[in-house]
């Protein structure tokens, strides 16, 4: 097989991967074959809502099904201490006082692995059964230029990562490859201006912006992500007990207690803007706002 036998775009329902599900809608690059959407059952609403708003509005119109594959629910298999691959990235006060994280896993678990199983399946090729060499799908990943250091080949031979917007023309500052801000600009002229931030409800790597608005915003999913703070505190991870108290805000303080009002230098960098909207400095260790992408987590430095 000289090309690849389906194009399959990987939907998280943020910012950059609806991006190009509209575009591809519109004709404006080739529409994939499939969307598939890893829902890890701890979304926020609006999350919900904008998929089902793009499943209505713009996939089935154009012909482009969008398949939901799920691992579990996230919040319920991190308080299973029998739940041995739940693993987020707890901040942790270690017995001796320091501080410790520990391992992300959470993405490879509950989006990763069940997108590829899905692929596989819509392949005709579901686990065990070996996928041929040579046949392969091609990956759609809503990467955007100023976060190229994400973009990564893809680790298994039955799929090739692309990037579509990478290659777009039409940046604002006159370069090849859309950032967030040109998606952002387009969505809102497609009446997706309020496209959510796909990230899990008590994602550790919230900003202190991300989650003042939860807490002003949305009052219940912060009174979730509260409670799942406290009843973390002396828990497990990967199965096994913590050796020290776990928190959700890297303060290590009760979430309900923790410094979200103070403005932090990334919030602060992204205010001190050039003439083409860029990020003056590079992400700054305070956290990274802008969601989790199933095959980039966008939270903290890229790798």
């Amino acid at each position: 097989m000289t090309g690849p036998a389906l194009r399959i775009l990987s939907l998280g329902a943020g910012v950059q991967s609806t991006t190009v599900l509209l575009l591809a809608a519109e004709g404006r690059i080739p529409k994939p074959d499939a969307a598939i959407f890893a829902d890890t059952g701890w979304e926020p609403k609006k999350v919900y809502r904008h998929l089902e708003r793009l499943n209505r509005e713009v996939a089935q119109p154009a012909g482009i099904p969008i398949y939901e594959v799920s691992a579990g629910n996230i919040r319920d298999d991190a308080l299973d201490p029998t739940h041995r691959f739940a693993s987020m990235p707890l901040f942790i006060k270690n017995q001796d006082g320091g501080d410790g994280m520990t391992r992300r896993q959470c993405s490879n678990e509950y989006k990763v692995k069940v997108i590829k199983a899905k692929t596989r399946a819509l392949l005709g090729y579901p686990h065990p059964k070996p996928v041929p060499r040579g046949v392969y799908v091609e990956q759609w990943i809503g990467i955007s230029r100023d976060e190229i250091g994400r973009a990564r080949d893809a680790d298994v031979q039955y799929m090739r990562n692309a990037f579509p917007l990478l290659n777009m023309d039409g940046a604002a500052d006159g370069r090849e490859g859309w950032t967030r801000d040109d998606c952002e600009r387009y969505l809102a002229t497609r009446g997706f201006g309020d496209t959510p931030k796909s990230a899990c409800i008590g994602c550790p790597f919230h900003g202190n912006a991300q989650w003042r608005r939860m807490r002003d915003e949305e009052p219940e999913e912060w009174a979730d992500a509260v409670a799942f703070d406290k009843a973390i505190r002396s828990g497990n991870a990967n199965g096994k007990p913590l050796l020290g108290e776990a928190y959700l805000h890297r303060s290590r303080l009760p979430l309900d207690q923790a410094p979200i009002d103070r403005v932090t230098a990334f919030e602060w960098a992204k205010q001190q803007t050039d003439v083409f909207g860029q990020i003056a400095d590079a992400e700054l260790e305070e956290g990274d706002p802008d969601g989790c992408s199933p095959w980039a987590c966008r939270s903290g430095r890229a790798a």
